[in-house]
Formats: C-alpha cells, sequence, structure tokens
C-alpha cells in the first residue's frame, strides 16, 4: 500500500494542508481521520472544507454528531468520537453518506465500515514537540496528491 508522510509544525500548517487536500477530494470521497484527542482533526477538516469553497465557520459536531455543509457538492462532516460501536450503528453511516457529495469522519476507528472511496488520514503527536504532527494519508486522495 503506498502513502505519503507528511509533518506540520503547527496547527495554521495542519489548516493548510487541510486546504490542498481540499484540492484532491472529489464526489464519492469518504475521509477517515484518526489520531489521539487534539492532534489537529478538527482543524485539518477546517481547512478541507474552507479549501472545498466554504464560507461559513466550521465547528466540530462533536455533540450533534453530523454536521452539513454545502460547495460544489454536500459536505458532511461527522464526529464518532462520543460513541460505542452499537451509537456508530445506530447513526447510520452508510444513511448519511451521499455519493454526490463527500464525507469527512473523525474518529473514523470508532467505525466497523465506512461507505464510499475511502481514503485515511492519521495524525500522531511528534515526541518533544507538542505543536508537531505526523501525519500519514492512504487511499485515492494519496493518489491524487503526488
Amino acid at each position: 500500500m503506498r502513502l505519503i508522510k507528511l509533518e506540520t509544525r503547527s496547527p495554521a500548517e495542519t489548516y493548510k494542508l487541510g486546504k490542498r487536500i481540499a484540492q484532491s477530494i472529489q464526489a464519492g470521497d469518504v475521509l477517515a481521520l484518526k489520531g489521539e484527542l487534539g492532534s489537529g482533526k478538527t482543524t485539518m477538516i477546517q481547512g478541507i472544507i474552507k479549501g472545498l469553497g466554504v464560507d461559513q465557520r466550521v465547528q466540530s459536531p462533536s455533540f450533534v454528531l453530523v454536521r452539513s455543509y454545502q460547495a460544489d457538492f454536500e459536505i458532511k462532516h461527522v464526529d464518532l468520537y462520543r460513541l460505542n460501536q452499537a451509537g456508530v450503528d445506530g447513526l447510520h453511516l452508510e444513511e448519511i453518506y451521499n455519493e454526490d457529495g463527500v464525507m469527512l469522519v473523525e474518529w473514523s476507528e470508532h467505525a466497523g465500515w465506512l461507505p464510499g472511496t475511502l481514503s485515511r488520514v492519521e495524525m500522531v503527536f511528534v515526541p518533544d514537540n507538542p505543536l508537531h504532527r505526523r501525519i500519514t494519508i492512504t487511499g485515492p486522495i494519496q493518489k491524487r496528491l503526488e
């Protein structure tokens, strides 16, 4: 499996990387983000959504679970942090997913299955550098970024 490994040195760089990733996103894509609390998943998604042309404020859907935005296609921002497997199953991701849109999923490891054209982003803290993140991207979006 091919992958891209990157490092960002600040939340601003993580946001900019999100905007760069947005240029590679196509309708039907699902981007599954994995990382510890505070690793920058929401910051990256904010960059992606802004990079797709959304002008409104992008907030984490931690309590509402799903937020929708409209660009050239519908964007669903899903946060599975507060859910166990039964809660994820009850959310019915297959019904939230729109093959003509994009789904961005935080805490994707809580889902046993995700629909669509799946790419993964893993974000980890860099030891001794609290603002640095190592980011690994795999899947179709990774191929489009090359």
